[in-house]
């Protein structure tokens, strides 16, 4: 790959970014998170009053709604309320309400996604060494309390600067991989919770590409009304991945 088509590429996939965090309805348009009790109440400015139990949610006062059932970890139920949206989520066993409003002034002020320059020194192979069996991994989230259930399938071994290194792999999408990484930028240049790096289907021999200049923020690098994971405890790189998408905050 020539220097101008990596280059180019890099930032046909960073205007892509951007224009997902940009979204009206997007991740930068939260302007609530709101936990529900199994009690009857009021919520902030939001119609209708709601509650929860460990089955259902329940709604009153607003027509053709009165019962939900978001899934534990899955994208969440929404409920139109005129130009914004509510949506309704169930995390490590709670549920809560998050509300997406166009006119949300974080929205207003979001200038894209600071990130580090295309790089290919930041491109690397590796190899994917799957496990016997898949294993379950918990993490924590950016919300105290809750915690997140993912499930590894192996490893990737690679080298940084000459540094060996290994990460720990969950299932991606369409035979890839996904990884949850913290590095020696987290929280100085980047965000501190962790960064992704999608990693496509490896190889028959195992061999991965890893393009660090991909590492990308969760939502909650973004706004504080995501519940998103942290990184696993063996993904807690000591070297410095001056590369991809930097703290947006």
């Amino acid at each position: 790959m020539t220097d101008s088509t990596f280059a180019h590429a890099w930032n046909d996939w960073h205007a892509e970014r951007e224009r997902y965090y940009g979204d009206p309805l997007g991740w930068v348009s939260l302007i609530g998170l709101y936990w529900l009790t199994d009690e009857f109440d009021t919520i902030a400015d939001l119609p209708g009053r709601w509650r929860a139990d460990g089955d259902a949610v329940y709604v009153e006062g607003i027509d053709g709604t009165d019962r939900l059932e978001p899934v534990e970890g899955a994208p969440g139920l929404l409920v139109e309320d005129g130009d914004r949206r509510i949506e309704v989520i169930r995390r490590t066993g709670s549920v809560a309400l998050r509300v997406y409003d166009p006119k949300s002034p974080h929205l207003q002020s979001y200038r894209g996604i600071p990130s580090y320059p295309p790089n290919e020194s930041w491109v690397v192979s590796g190899r994917f060494s799957p496990y016997d069996q898949p294993r379950a991994v918990t993490t924590g989230a950016v919300v105290e309390g809750l915690k997140h259930h993912h499930r590894a399938i192996g490893v990737v071994d690679f080298e940084l600067a000459g540094v060996a290194l290994q990460l720990l792999a969950f299932s991606g999408r369409d035979g890839g991989l996904h990884i949850l990484f913290t590095d020696s930028t987290s929280g100085v240049t980047t965000y501190p919770a962790c960064r992704s790096l999608a990693i496509t289907e490896p190889a028959a021999d195992g061999v991965v590409t890893l393009d660090f200049n991909r590492a990308s923020n969760l939502p909650c690098a973004f706004t504080d009304y995501a519940t998103c994971p942290v990184a696993p405890a063996a993904n807690r790189l000591t070297v410095a991945v001056e590369a991809g998408e930097k703290n947006p905050r």
